[in-house]
């Protein structure tokens, strides 16, 4: 299992490619593999900063890249001594076709792409442009 932190925060596709080849190298056959990342359908229809501050207690300024995927911002924390720290970030978001080809150009089968929530990561909600998130889950080919 792999939380959208520990996939689409790499700096780069072939980053986030690896990551899956090196889990697909892990698994034992018929192992299973899951994990989220952020849905480019959100970014397309609604404001990430709105999302974002809305539902934290960071400050979020963003720039969304229509040819990476990649939303490119800047959050505002305050540490432990009421100091403000500014961190520049990006997260690739990422479309179920893209999904699909990495998993399959990798040998998984049973592939399957799910609408998600926070704290809502069931199987059974269709994947659409109010999901922030996505959760995908797949097997590994038998040789």
């Amino acid at each position: 299992m792999l939380c959208e932190g520990g996939f689409a925060l790499m700096e780069t596709d072939e980053m986030n490619f690896n990551i899956l080849a090196n889990a697909a190298q892990a698994l034992k056959t018929n192992g299973k593999l899951i994990f989220t990342t952020l849905n480019v359908l959100y970014p397309l229809y609604h404001s990430v900063a709105d999302f974002i501050n809305a539902n934290s207690n960071v400050k979020l300024v963003n720039t969304f890249d229509l040819l990476t995927f990649r939303n490119f911002f800047t959050i505002t924390i305050t540490d432990d001594l009421g100091k403000e720290k500014n961190l520049q970030c990006n997260e690739r978001y990422y479309a179920s076709s893209e999904i699909t080809w990495l998993l399959k150009s990798l040998n998984f089968k049973n592939i399957a792409i799910h609408g998600c929530n926070i704290g809502d990561f069931s199987h059974n909600n269709p994947l659409t442009s109010q999901n922030f998130e996505n959760v995908s889950h797949c097997s590994k080919k038998c040789y």
